[in-house]
């Protein structure tokens, strides 16, 4: 969960809500992914299954509109999940820059669609870094316990060395220097919140990952609560202390008007740089990038298993389901996210970031809070596993929250087209496969021994 987001999102979040008010951002976006982490505890021990939003709407929407469903949800995640994990790639990328200054320029620049794509030394540092993810995650679930436990220390350790350091330098009068009007409710004001809660929605989701692997956990009715929930309010409290410690020592007007500048990529090693010199940036950049890297190899983790899953069920190439005969993880998924993240390391992080949110609200979010509401849950939930209290206030207040955050982007209907372009895709390949399956069907039952 926590990964590079929180330590390259903060000059954004300032900038786009134009002040340390920019705490209410992360504030909203942590209720938000408290009564979504609702949603996915409640359909995580109801459905403990591999797959998480795949078995989810197969089950929610049923038999026929759940499959075609479920099949474009695991469409788009061929574009959104390798986007997600290319997001900490170029995290690591900006932060290892500060070791190579120039790893920034640019190789060979151009735009498809209108969209920039960039090779650069950053590029190349990205897709080193999901390489490396790659060989981590190649054995079995059991031998990863080890590697991700020790990962999980390095990003405990980077957070709370950062708080410190920020809380024992504090300036209170810097922290809260609020611009004139800043909690004058305007739609200026409205538009900020919804572009700061984009930024901190990216930054706290991972809670959820745990329901990709549904199959694999031990007594899930009580493992998968304890993991979505109590993550979220632990990364809470840690991102709002990291973010104020900063604001307290760094003043806000300074790196939110640094778009473009190099210090922009590395916001915390200058932070560490100007406590206790260029030894501690250092330790920083290096421990973030750590943080970075276990965001990275989770994400593949989890990601992999749902392309395995719709195999498995028959709603996707059979080859996706195939098994390392060794190591018996997904190694085909597994690969090909992988590589579909080495392109993605192309791409610049904000845009990146943008275009995973805007996918991830409009084919899984929202469908599957929708689908909590509907009958077929309604009488599941009362069978079996946690079930949310004030039911189904969390569930109305996490859609009301994603549709003001799609409809707050001021490129809304560009990002509407990029997203309906997936969708028709999905949905030409669905019924390529669906035409073909029926005339295979029906080839072989003329062909039966009988019918001549």
């Amino acid at each position: 969960m926590v990964g590079v987001g929180p330590f390259v999102t903060l000059p954004l979040i300032v900038g786009v809500m134009g002040g340390p008010q920019a705490m209410l951002g992360w504030v909203m976006g942590a209720l938000l992914s408290l009564c979504d982490g609702m949603i996915w505890s409640e359909l995580g021990t109801a459905y403990p299954e591999a797959g998480g939003s795949y078995a989810y709407l197969k089950h929610l929407y049923g038999a026929r509109l759940g499959r075609g469903l479920s099949f474009l949800y695991a469409w788009q995640l061929l574009f959104s999940a390798p986007l997600s994990i290319a997001s900490g790639c170029i995290g690591v990328s900006e932060y290892v820059s500060y070791f190579v200054p120039h790893a920034g320029r640019a190789l060979v620049s151009t735009r498809i669609a209108g969209v920039p794509f960039v090779l650069s030394g950053q590029s190349l540092i990205a897709m080193a870094a999901c390489l490396v993810a790659l060989v981590i995650l190649y054995r079995s679930i059991v031998a990863m316990d080890r590697v991700v436990r020790w990962l999980g220390v390095a990003v405990g350790l980077t957070l709370v060395f950062i708080i410190f350091a920020g809380l024992t330098h504090f300036n209170a009068h810097m922290a809260f220097d609020f611009p004139a009007n800043a909690f004058h409710l305007d739609g200026a004001f409205f538009l900020g919140l919804g572009a700061g809660m984009l930024i901190s929605a990216y930054d706290y989701w991972g809670y959820y990952n745990v329901c990709f692997m549904g199959a694999e956990v031990r007594t899930p009715e009580r493992t998968i609560p304890r993991a979505v929930l109590g993550s979220i309010g632990v990364v809470a409290v840690l991102y709002l202390l990291m973010n104020i410690s900063v604001l307290g020592v760094i003043p806000w007007k300074e790196f939110a008007s640094s778009d473009g500048a190099q210090d922009h990529l590395y916001v915390m090693a200058v932070f560490m740089q100007r406590l206790y010199g260029r030894g501690a940036a250092g330790v920083i950049v290096v421990l973030i990038s750590l943080a970075a890297l276990a965001s990275v190899i989770a994400l593949l983790l989890g990601y992999s298993r749902i392309p395995f899953a719709a195999a498995q069920d028959g709603n996707f190439p059979a080859w996706f389901g195939r098994i390392h005969p060794r190591l018996r993880i997904p190694h085909v998924a597994l690969l090909t996210l992988a590589g579909m993240t080495l392109f993605f390391c192309l791409f610049r992080l904000q845009e990146v970031i943008t275009t995973l949110v805007v996918l991830r609200i409009l084919f899984q979010f929202l469908l599957q809070g929708t689908a909590t509401l509907l009958p077929r849950h309604r009488r599941q939930r009362k069978l079996r596993g946690f079930r949310m209290p004030l039911y189904p206030l969390p569930v109305v207040l996490a859609l009301s929250g994603f549709v003001f955050i799609l409809f707050s982007r001021p490129h809304f209907l560009r990002e509407m087209r990029t997203a309906g372009f997936i969708l028709v895709a999905g949905l030409v390949v669905y019924g390529l496969r669906f035409v073909l399956r029926r005339n295979f069907s029906d080839g072989t039952t003329s062909g039966a021994p009988g019918d001549n």
